[in-house]
């Protein structure tokens, strides 16, 4: 958890506002779920049920009456008394959207903001333009359905003439 999102540059109601999503005050299992990125790609080999161990640890951890949520107050008590989120091992944690977890995880720790395209080598670049390039050629095959009047592949073959 500590390389996640820049946790350092945060105090703790910070980073607790940060994470509470729905703004609700509280952490659902849910949140917690989200901020340590336990439905994100690179965990998908681990166990749903080491994914709700992991959940309960933290839980053990914030919310000693077993409400069900963590509340700020607990939260803030809990870290004020010593206590640190634990690293369960899922890496980093992921929750935001793709150009935000790149930007994060890999362009700030290895590149700069001088660097150039050429510079952008490493898999993880490779892997995110050419993600990029998907999306954007997603988009065109989109924008060309847009435009046409009928979508022959979108009538059903019953209605189709034979050719």
């Amino acid at each position: 958890m500590m390389e996640e999102h820049h946790i350092e540059g945060f105090d703790a109601p910070s980073f607790f506002t940060l994470h509470d999503y729905d703004s609700s005050g509280t952490w659902t299992p849910d949140e917690v779920r989200k901020t340590y990125g336990l439905d994100d790609e690179s965990n998908r080999a681990a166990s749903e049920s080491s994914k709700e161990s992991a959940i309960r640890a933290v839980f053990d951890l914030f919310d000693p009456t077993n409400t069900g949520s963590i509340s700020r107050e607990n939260f803030l008590k809990t870290i004020s008394a010593g206590t640190r989120l634990p690293d369960l091992g899922f890496g980093p944690g992921h929750h935001g959207d793709l150009e935000y977890e790149y930007e994060i995880h890999h362009f700030e720790k290895f590149h700069g903001d001088d660097a150039t395209e050429e510079e952008l080598t490493h898999p993880e670049d490779i892997e995110h333009f050419k993600l990029h390039d998907e999306m954007e050629a997603a988009q065109q095959r989109l924008e060309k359905l847009e435009d046409m009047q009928v979508v022959e592949a979108n009538i059903p073959s019953k209605f189709r003439r034979a050719v």
